[in-house]
């Protein structure tokens, strides 16, 4: 039995709420998930405590709910994980398989970050700062990805899409996964 398969089951974890979303695909064979690409995200912007970005992850969001929506109508995007300011987790695809969240990308001169990364978004907005319950779900997230897959790095979206997306922006507080000793061996952005 591998290690954490009490916490896992066919790469969904037992910790999250579960969301299923349609937006997903499968992993290339042969891929190990080696990075967590970390991303924030609100809808509208700014704004906390809805249930836009689940209806945006499971294609039911109301398009002409907001004037912002019309923006984005269309998009099929999914991630792993979203913490909400709460620190709960929810989860819309299993780690087993490929969300669309990162776009075209690369990292370490790899490209296509999707195929061999988790997405883990947390509810907020680029620029502005996060609160304790997220970094503390985080940080049990990561530990608990890290018992299950061969993680080695963890990045936000403006580091493997730098000029296209300056998520989480400089808001995060990188320091608080550096100093993690459970993330010590864990290759972080410059």
């Amino acid at each position: 039995m591998a290690i954490g398969a009490t916490e896992w089951s066919s790469g969904w974890w037992r910790h999250a709420r579960r969301v299923d979303s349609p937006n997903f695909g499968p992993r290339p064979e042969v891929t190990e998930v080696s990075l967590a690409l970390i991303h924030s995200i609100s809808l509208p912007p700014g704004i906390y405590g809805g249930d836009e970005i689940e209806r945006l992850f499971t294609n039911s969001l109301d398009w002409d709910a907001h004037p912002y929506f019309q923006k984005i109508r269309g998009l099929t995007v999914s991630s792993h994980f979203v913490i909400r300011r709460s620190g709960e987790v929810m989860q819309f695809v299993s780690a087993d398989e490929r969300a669309w969240h990162a776009g075209q990308s690369e990292w370490k001169g790899r490209a296509n970050c999707n195929d061999y990364s988790v997405g883990i978004e947390l509810e907020g907005l680029e620029g502005e700062t996060f609160d304790a319950p997220q970094y503390d779900a985080l940080k049990t997230l990561l530990v608990a990805l890290r018992r299950q897959y061969p993680i080695s790095d963890i990045v936000g979206h403006e580091h493997v899409a730098p000029g296209r997306k300056i998520d989480p922006g400089p808001g995060f507080d990188w320091q608080a996964l550096r100093t993690a000793p459970s993330l010590a061996d864990v290759s972080f952005p410059a």
